[in-house]
């Protein structure tokens, strides 16, 4: 119990320490937040955590196969460098119409918790995140349901208080978030110019 407790503490801090930085998704939420108001910005933060929920599900039933296998790592990241290079052409192209702000309604509240399950989806970055975390553990002895449940639901609350943290944030600066919506999208196509980046060095660098 002592031993699942620990499991749960460390991957719930290193999920909601790995979400701080700037990122794909927690700028989504900040996004939604601004356009939508708070409701929309924590169902993307909702939907998001569930997919982490899977990611790490994910991530620890495989870590010593994923951990020993680099192809497999390349091959992720490959398929996260097409998606990012999709949505950066997506959010430059929307940079440059002029939108309506559009009031939220209960399909736009669907909308938003779809988005955040989306966005989380194609960020392929924290499974081999939570490979890492997991094998720290000594993975070679394997682990029970209780361990799996626990690093899992760990990895997704860490996650969801990182990410309410953001809409809090930004609902408390909300007089000084006009220019955050009007150039959300040329800020949104250049961090997935950076996450290019980023992808590309980190697939040449592992050879």
């Amino acid at each position: 119990m002592i031993e699942t407790l620990q499991l749960f503490l460390i991957t719930y801090f290193a999920a909601l320490a790995g979400v701080i930085p700037p990122g794909l998704v927690n700028m989504t939420v900040a996004k939604s937040c601004v356009d939508k108001g708070k409701r929309s910005g924590v169902l993307v933060a909702l939907g998001a955590s569930i997919i982490v929920f899977i990611q790490a599900l994910i991530a620890i039933l495989m870590a010593k196969y994923i951990f020993t296998h680099p192809y497999v790592q390349k091959m992720m990241l490959r398929a996260g460098l097409v998606v990012f290079v999709i949505m950066g052409i997506y959010f430059f192209i929307e940079a440059r119409k002029e939108k309506t702000k559009v009031e939220a309604s209960k399909k736009s509240s669907a909308k938003s918790f779809l988005k955040g399950v989306m966005i989380a989806s194609v960020n392929v970055f924290p499974i081999p995140y939570f490979v890492a975390i997991s094998t720290a553990f000594n993975p070679d002895q394997g682990y029970g349901w209780l361990n799996i449940t626990a690093f899992s639901f760990a990895a997704a609350l860490g996650t969801f208080t990182t990410l309410y943290i953001y809409v809090i944030s930004f609902l408390k600066i909300e007089k000084h978030t006009k220019s955050f919506s009007k150039y959300s999208n040329y800020f949104m196509a250049a961090l997935m110019a950076i996450l290019i980046i980023v992808t590309l060095v980190r697939i040449f660098a592992d050879g």
